[in-house]
């Protein structure tokens, strides 16, 4: 079936799985998509993925994180930019997620970059999500 929102569908599927305490998600994949995962990973909100090549599409596995007790890495991810109306913010405009216990993921001329990482190269873009 074919989706309008692919970003909006991958983190649909990170958090419905994050919250069935599955141990990993399959991601129909795309570089787009690759660039926000890799994000996640670096911040340490997933714990590894893997780019599998199969007919007729690729997929990405994510295998997820949890605390000691079971409780997921992932509480909260939210889409801000939606095909419908899209969100643009400059630097200036970048605001904390959480008073900085999160992170917004930002679509930028310079790549994907969190929030903390735009402000300090200076750079708006399109807000893509928030992590929390």
């Amino acid at each position: 079936m074919p989706v309008n929102d692919p970003v909006g569908d991958m983190l649909t599927r990170l958090r419905n799985a994050s919250r069935a305490r599955h141990d990993k998600v399959v991601i129909p994949h795309s570089k787009l998509k690759v660039e926000i995962v890799k994000v996640l990973k670096d911040e340490g909100y997933i714990g590894d993925f893997t780019i599998h090549e199969v007919a007729p599409q690729n997929e990405i596995t994510v295998q997820l994180k949890y605390g000691p007790d079971r409780s997921p890495a992932i509480t909260g991810i939210r889409r801000v930019s939606k095909p419908g109306l899209r969100r643009y913010v400059a630097v200036r405009d970048i605001q904390p997620v959480l008073g900085g216990m999160g992170i917004s993921i930002l679509s930028t001329s310079r790549g994907i970059l969190v929030d903390t990482e735009a402000r300090k190269q200076k750079v708006g873009g399109e807000l893509l999500c928030t992590v929390y």
